[in-house]
């Protein structure tokens, strides 16, 4: 009985992740190289891993180091009141306010802003810089919120954070989806399915269509059309997040990154990929029907349209009519329909072998997050989402079951 006991205590090789040496992150950083912005931040989880545990912040702490920031970026008077916490998101913590203030070009002002801060580790590593950026970019195209101040490197908050203001609307109806996080399987019903399709599409064309060569960027790098570049760099990013947070052995993922080195596409069109372009990352309002704002761009990078395209396309994103005949892509467009719609919208084509293997690396992708990831993050109680991230850990095996069905018959 000593010896069963001794053998359970016995800590798994995996666990060199929750501690991991210079070496071991060393050796992912010279396997797995990606976008310089994306090997900053993956290399500073990494080595502020084996630090203290997410540290619950009280509303009051929070608005301190807001104050503080303020202070700093603000030349003149402010008043911030009405401070509350806002829900919503597994990654980040999120403080609605109110500034009075004098604000440049447009005098004395009471603004509804938003500050939206990391947690000592989410779900997923991501840039508020590149966020920010997109916003920019986009702000006079899309219904998007207009970003104020970034604080990129923690110099005020405990985790960069990103100031911007506060948009109106709702993510689904009241009522709808009861139980299901937001974004996922989410009906919206026949009438305002109506009237958020052609705008999806038209604001997906738009993004997918914009000048990339107009966008002021400092963390995005230009991927070379014709080249296997921007394919290998979001290959890699998923395989070092997989690497360094995966607390199993799952062959199905050596499998997955055998196909993908073999088939690596060649880009045809430098586009802006929003990242996380679906259900869930848009408000409307519910009377009328108008997308008010577009958020979470935190994924977003310059590449393939078809990450987008294969990403908002996956099974639990959407769901079947009320007759259970007709799958709605992100509860939205059938599927059957979505792709010509979207080539009319946009003028741009959809390449069927480009999309399958953008399919596949998003189901790696969501295997990743969800079984690796959020696991790592939850067992090390980085988090302040730790109960959600624990239960959206069981989607790993719906991704996982739509990686075994495209690569059926295939290796």
């Amino acid at each position: 009985m000593t010896q069963f006991h001794s053998a359970l205590k016995v800590p798994s090789a995996l666990d060199v992740r929750d501690n991991p040496s210079d070496a071991f992150i060393e050796e992912l950083r010279r396997r797995f190289p990606t976008e310089r912005e994306t090997d900053q931040l993956l290399t500073r989880k990494m080595r502020r891993r084996s630090g203290p545990a997410y540290s619950h912040v009280t509303l009051q702490v929070f608005l301190d180091r807001l104050h503080a920031m303020l202070s700093d970026v603000i030349e003149g008077g402010f008043r911030v009141r009405d401070p509350r916490w806002l829900t919503g998101g597994a990654s980040k913590l999120q403080v609605y306010f109110v500034l009075d203030w004098t604000a440049p070009g447009r005098g004395a002002v009471s603004d509804e802003l938003v500050v939206r801060m990391d947690p000592a580790e989410a779900s997923n590593t991501t840039s508020r810089v590149r966020e920010a950026e997109l916003l920019k970019a986009f702000e006079s195209v899309l219904p998007v919120p207009k970003v104020l101040w970034i604080d990129r490197d923690a110099r005020w908050f405990p985790e960069p954070v990103i100031i911007y203001t506060f948009e109106r609307g709702v993510a689904k109806p009241k009522g709808a989806s009861a139980g299901h996080v937001v974004g996922l399987g989410t009906d919206f019903g026949p009438r305002l399915r109506q009237v958020l399709a052609p705008q999806f599409l038209r604001h997906l064309a738009e993004i997918h269509t914009a000048d990339v060569g107009s966008i002021h960027s400092s963390s995005m790098q230009v991927p070379s059309v014709g080249s296997t570049e921007c394919a290998r760099w979001q290959l890699n990013r998923a395989r070092r997040v997989w690497e360094e947070d995966r607390g199993e052995d799952f062959p199905l993922m050596d499998v997955a990154v055998n196909w993908m080195e073999r088939h690596l596409p060649a880009l045809d069109r430098v586009s802006v990929v929003h990242g996380d372009f679906r259900s869930g990352n848009f408000l409307f309002d519910e009377t009328t029907g108008e997308i008010t704002a577009w958020l979470d761009w935190e994924r977003g990078h310059l590449g393939d349209r078809h990450r987008d395209l294969a990403w908002m396309t996956q099974k639990e994103k959407g769901h079947f009519t009320e007759d259970n005949k007709t799958y709605l892509v992100c509860g939205l467009i059938p599927l059957e329909e979505f792709y010509d719609r979207y080539e009319k919208a946009s003028g741009l084509t959809v390449d069927v072998e480009r999309l399958k293997w953008y399919r596949v690396l998003n189901c790696f992708q969501v295997v990743a997050t969800t079984m690796a990831t959020m696991y790592r993050v939850a067992k090390l109680g980085k988090s302040h989402q730790d109960i959600l991230l624990a239960r959206l850990r069981a989607i790993a095996p719906v991704g996982a079951h739509e990686l075994c069905e495209l690569l059926q018959g295939e290796v």
